[in-house]
């Protein structure tokens, strides 16, 4: 007889999980917006936050990332959605980019290899056998561009992905009327 309560006592235990990571995720959201909203609309009118730039990550990935505001943001949301690896890693390429010690660089590959590209790395990112074998003989003998290949995957996974989400998204969309609503008109 257990056996036959036990579902539904499971189902209804999932369901209330479920529910609360719902409101969890509601809440975060509602957090993070404060926390935005803080910090820019409560900066000098020559740093804030404007519709217009807000437009211009409308246009590209590319100018999203430019933007420092853009980049706190779109990361922010990744952060809330539990998948900010493929940025995390994609700024660890661009600085990595710009080592000229031989030594720094082979210890700073390794590391991002250890963090995002070995099976079962604590960030592994979503890249192809291929690419991710590649990357291990590389690694041996670091160059500047040892991780290109990987880093243009994970840039068109946000670019098809995560970035039309973000723009979708109640963060962004409140932000954009926040913004829009503390500008003057005339």
């Amino acid at each position: 007889m257990p056996s036959l309560i036990a579902p539904p006592l499971k189902e209804f235990q999932e369901l209330n999980m479920d529910r609360e990571d719902k409101k969890r995720s509601r809440s975060l959201g509602k957090d993070f917006m404060c926390r935005m909203q803080c910090v820019f609309l409560h900066t000098s009118s020559i740093e804030r936050l404007t519709p217009e730039e807000m437009f211009l990550w409308t246009q590209s990935l590319e100018n999203l990332l430019q933007s420092k505001y853009g980049m706190a943001t779109f990361h922010s949301f990744l952060k809330a959605e539990y998948s900010d690896e493929n940025l995390e890693f994609w700024l660890r390429c661009e600085e990595y980019k710009k080592i000229k010690s031989s030594y720094r660089m082979h210890s700073k590959a390794k590391k991002i290899y250890e963090q995002y590209i070995q099976t079962k790395a604590p960030r592994e990112i979503n890249i192809d056998h291929h690419t991710r074998e590649a990357i291990k003989r590389n690694v041996m003998a670091p160059t500047m561009f040892c991780f290109d290949d990987a880093q243009k995957i994970v840039y068109g996974l946000m670019e098809r992905d995560s970035y039309p989400r973000f723009l979708r998204s109640d963060i962004y969309r409140s932000l954009l009327d926040s913004t829009s609503a503390d500008c003057p008109r005339g």
